[in-house]
């Protein structure tokens, strides 16, 4: 099944600072900031909420399509995900603009100070989820804001099931808007955070809120995740990972570990299962695309945490 997964595409040029930020900031010079910090250590990643989702969805042996607008410097990527065997039909190139990046200084405390440009980004409503052939499911992941809106209304109308996934994308809408878009939504997925924040926007409850779709995913981190279905509550573990590495696209690969089981028709409880397989895998490798772990690798870890094939 081809799953439309409209959303950002991005650079992530992630560097590390060999101090700490508290010892060259000074507090009472704050009004008047002005500092620089040597970083001899950097790394470009690949990322982007629908480029990491459609990257773990391809390693499951799905069939992605990233719906996004990119820059004028999107030759690199667009040279990765041709690598990847992950079609670039319902990408959008716009002339004289830049793909969203992301520009992140750690220092050793794990303190980020981060600047990101949305560019092309901006204009993603420009792109329409209706005009995409044979698409059977879609996910709205973070994107620009028009463009979140648009296609929630355009899948809802072409009557192809999709995920809404507001993100760190929520702070733009109002509290009609995001119900508005969870009740056109089949499935709605957030972090315990972001599940704080749409209850306070829309004035619903949980169980409210999860009466509004098929099924409603909150994870909570190290605590697992909850899956509101039919009026009751699927709890799944997290899975053990080797090594925690890296928490950066967690989320997203845990998505695709969900819309693979919605695509193959699962149960959600092995939906939630594959999900959380998928984030420990993410989580013991730095940046959002840097894993490589075949399928037979992913079902023989399905197989250990929980006793199921994939």
């Amino acid at each position: 099944m081809r799953t439309l997964i409209c959303g950002s595409l991005a650079f992530d040029s992630i560097m590390v600072f060999q101090d700490h930020f508290k010892n060259h900031i000074l507090p009472d010079k704050i009004h008047m900031l002005n500092v620089s910090f040597l970083v001899p250590e950097m790394r470009r990643e690949y990322g982007g909420c629908a480029g990491n989702i459609a990257y773990n969805l391809k390693l499951l042996g799905g069939e992605p399509v990233i719906m996004a607008t990119v820059g004028d410097d999107f030759g690199i990527y667009a040279d990765r995900l041709d690598q990847q065997g992950i079609t670039r039909e319902a990408i959008r190139q716009l002339p004289g603009s830049y793909t969203a990046q992301a520009f992140i200084t750690t220092d050793l405390a794990d303190n980020q100070i981060t600047a990101f440009h949305p560019g092309a980004m901006n204009y993603s409503h420009q792109n329409d989820a209706s005009k995409v052939g044979e698409i059977g499911l879609g996910i709205v992941s973070p994107d620009g804001r028009d463009g979140m809106l648009n296609h929630c209304r355009q899948f809802h109308a072409a009557g192809v099931p999709f995920v809404f996934d507001p993100g760190q994308g929520m702070p733009l809408f109002s509290g009609a808007e995001l119900l508005e878009m969870v009740e056109l939504a089949d499935y709605v997925t957030l972090n315990d955070y972001e599940a704080e924040l749409l209850l306070a926007r829309t004035e619903l409850t949980v169980e409210a809120l999860a009466a509004k779709v098929k099924c409603l995913v909150i994870t909570r981190g190290e605590a697992g995740s909850h899956l509101y279905v039919d009026g009751r509550v699927i709890e799944i573990p997290v899975v053990q990972a080797a090594q925690v590495l890296d928490p950066t696209g967690c989320g997203d690969a845990f998505r695709a570990g969900l819309l693979y089981g919605i695509a193959q028709g699962f149960d959600w409880e092995t939906s939630g299962q594959l999900a959380s397989v998928m984030g420990a895998i993410k989580i013991e490798h730095r940046g959002g695309q840097n894993h490589q772990p075949s399928r037979e690798a992913i079902a023989a870890r399905l197989q250990q945490a929980f006793g199921k094939s994939l």
